[in-house]
């Protein structure tokens, strides 16, 4: 009698742990792997800032909502939401392809640093729909990577990595950032 109740004891135990290993290889087998070193799309854009300083309201593409003054050398606290252009080349009278639509802070005392937080919006014959991009921007590094965390239209669900180098600064009132995007989840 105790054989017959071991034996269907391992019967049950063999048939649990082949549905187990079945339902793994399965899960396993599904899971998208990510290449690292090859994107699926990869753009380089430029973003231009122009910051509204009360004589610029025509050009201007930004405008700092808090600038508390007596917080440092480092504009600690100031706040920008912007609306800027996003072109193939320097110019930034050239087409643009996309905007940037978000906003920036100065986020350390000690030096510059910011955190970004934006949505290149695209409506051009090449591409439609948005990518979210977010993340610090280290200033004082000669490249920077925020996150690329979404997207929608033909960047749906899109992740990856956006490396930023600062191509050009002229003080507060102009910058240039070229971005080279490259996403490793296309759907």
């Amino acid at each position: 009698m105790a054989s017959l109740v071991e034996k269907q004891l391992l019967k049950s135990l063999f048939s649990f742990f082949l549905l187990v290993l079945l339902f793994s290889d399965t899960v396993y087998s599904s899971r998208k792997t990510l290449d690292q070193r090859k994107p699926c799309k990869h753009f380089s854009f430029y973003f231009h800032d122009i910051l509204y300083d009360g004589d610029n309201v025509a050009n201007a593409t930004s405008a700092a909502i808090v600038s508390p003054p007596g917080l440092g050398n480092f504009k600690f606290g100031k706040f920008v939401i912007f609306d800027g252009p996003i072109t193939m080349d320097k110019n930034y009278l050239s087409e643009p392809l996309a905007r940037a639509q978000g906003f920036y802070f100065y986020d350390m005392k000690t030096d510059f640093n910011s955190w970004f937080c934006y949505t290149l919006v695209f409506n051009s014959t090449e591409h439609k729909g948005t990518l979210n991009i977010m993340g610090a921007d280290l200033m004082m590094e000669p490249t920077r990577d925020l996150s690329v965390v979404g997207g929608t239209g033909d960047f749906f669900m899109a992740r990856g990595i956006a490396t930023f180098v600062t191509d050009l600064f002229q003080g507060a009132k102009y910058f240039r950032v070229k971005m080279d995007i490259k996403l490793y989840e296309c759907y």
